[in-house]
């Protein structure tokens, strides 16, 4: 594909284990376009999460009708993305080359990174590896990081403002873990602890959408 879809269309990237399955969306009719790409990263590959998880497609939602372009994707070995699990790290070379075909169409627009429970640590640990690169990210957004499975006190500085948002009554990652976490960050951060949500923020997706279109 040698241009961005001018509506909302399935595409197939090439990935570096083969085929990314992706799904890229234009901004919204009527909406200002922002010059952004937001990319969005989907939850646990062996536990269910897709690109079509409620999460990651009303962060896609938000953000198109905030005037964003945007590509969420399958990591690899999900539904038709070539390739096998890999712990995250197969996985950002998965994001670093969605990244590399967004700059490729777009050159002149911002990219802003997202991720969803294992897609945070995902979108995390690829942001600064992709800015050395050269790609133009400018926003991180986390939502109900995994902090408690993967090596995220590694992760305290980032070249670009972080958002978090998370329920304090995560069932599965402890939400006091999070915010200690997000304590040690010493980079320009916003936190939204939403009272009472759970994990996967049933029933909260309305005010997440809110905070993912403020910034």
């Amino acid at each position: 594909m040698d241009q961005f879809p001018v509506d909302e269309q399935r595409i197939q990237l090439a990935g570096p284990a083969g085929v990314l399955e992706a799904i890229a969306a234009a901004p919204k009719p009527g909406v200002n376009e922002a010059g952004i790409v937001s990319i969005v990263c989907h939850p646990h590959s062996l536990m269910g999460g897709t690109m079509d998880n409620k999460v990651v497609h009303t962060v896609a939602r938000g953000r198109r009708d905030s005037g964003h372009r945007v590509v969420r994707f399958n990591f690899r070995g999900v539904a038709g993305s070539a390739g096998e699990f890999d712990h995250g790290i197969g996985e950002s070379d998965d994001l670093l080359a969605v990244i590399d075909w967004v700059r490729a169409l777009r050159p002149q627009d911002r990219i802003w990174l997202a991720g969803f429970s294992f897609g945070s640590f995902v979108a995390a640990r690829t942001c600064e590896r992709a800015i050395a690169l050269g790609a133009p990210i400018d926003h991180l957004l986390l939502i109900a990081p995994a902090v408690v499975n993967y090596s995220f006190d590694q992760l305290t500085r980032f070249s670009v403002p972080l958002q978090l948002i998370y329920g304090d009554a995560d069932e599965v990652v402890d939400p006091d873990e999070i915010q200690r976490w997000f304590d040690g960050v010493s980079s320009e951060k916003s936190v939204h602890c939403l009272e009472g949500a759970g994990h996967f923020l049933h029933g909260r997706l309305t005010e997440v959408k809110g905070l993912v279109q403020s910034g």
